[in-house]
């Protein structure tokens, strides 16, 4: 397995976030982490990149916990794009791509030949060739984010993280993105590991899920496992009416009703009986 979280106890300020965590992604696989607000989602992504120290526990890259892991080497297998990258105001779209060579660079820091060859790879790839003399400040939100995904690719990794790569964009920026990401995904055979909100879109570009719930891993599996009746309600608190698409071989559901909605009103009708 090329990666895997192994008892994983994450903490923010000695307070507890994710507990005793286990599961393993696949080389090639595309895995989508999704569960409620609070529930560990972005914080499970940070250590798997080394931004967050475990408790306790271990993630292994290729066989190799990340923390032993020599940064640069490390950098040149995973890349990451975390929520509402920053990036200075003059950076032209080049700029930023051209930055994911970092680890690869040698001694002097330049880029040679073989460098500006991967930065124009990346740039064709993500199709963003008309846009690399922009800055990236100008740029719609979804140009930016494949901006960004053309300087993790210039990283040449084998991984890569996204977390909640499409908040924030219209609708059809979201689906622009993610369509992009399946096709690295199949195309490049790069691992993807992401945190997405919206579950119809997990469930349409994932080959696997992972529910969280109160910090723990509750269901894993492919979409058609996790996205049930029973997940739906007993993690998100909806009541819903799923439905197959056949296109796209994965399911997907319409909400119709709050499961703590129902429960608020039963406690309701008990209270109005007590007044009785």
């Amino acid at each position: 397995m090329a990666l895997k979280v192994s008892k994983v106890t994450l903490d923010y300020g000695g307070k507890p976030v994710v507990e005793e965590i286990d599961f393993h992604v696949e080389k090639g696989d595309m895995v989508t982490i999704i569960g409620a607000n609070g529930s560990g989602k972005s914080t499970i992504l940070k250590a798997l990149c080394r931004n967050l120290i475990p408790q306790n526990g271990i993630v292994y890259l290729d066989g190799k916990s990340i923390h032993k892991t020599d940064t640069r080497e490390l950098a040149k297998k995973l890349a990451v794009l975390p929520q509402s990258p920053r990036v200075p105001d003059d950076f032209t779209v080049r700029d930023l791509i051209s930055y994911g060579r970092f680890p690869h660079l040698g001694w002097t820091g330049r880029l040679q030949k073989n460098d500006f060859a991967v930065v124009d790879w990346a740039i064709e790839v993500t199709k963003m060739g008309a846009l690399q003399h922009r800055v990236v400040s100008t740029l719609s939100g979804g140009e930016r984010q494949r901006a960004w995904i053309a300087m993790a690719l210039a990283q040449q990794p084998e991984f890569l993280l996204l977390d909640e790569p499409t908040t924030f964009l219209d609708i059809c920026y979201q689906f622009e993105v993610l369509e992009l990401i399946k096709k690295l995904n199949m195309e490049l055979n790069l691992t993807i590991v992401m945190v997405l909100h919206d579950l119809n879109q997990a469930a349409r570009y994932s080959n696997h899920l992972i529910a969280l719930k109160d910090g723990k891993v509750y269901r894993k599996g492919t979409p058609r496992e996790v996205i049930t009746k029973t997940v739906l309600e007993d993690v998100f608190h909806i009541k819903v009416k799923i439905f197959n698409d056949h296109e796209h071989h994965c399911p997907y559901f319409i909400p119709v009703s709050s499961s703590l909605a129902d429960k608020f009103e039963a406690t309701e009708n008990v209270g109005r009986e007590h007044c009785v």
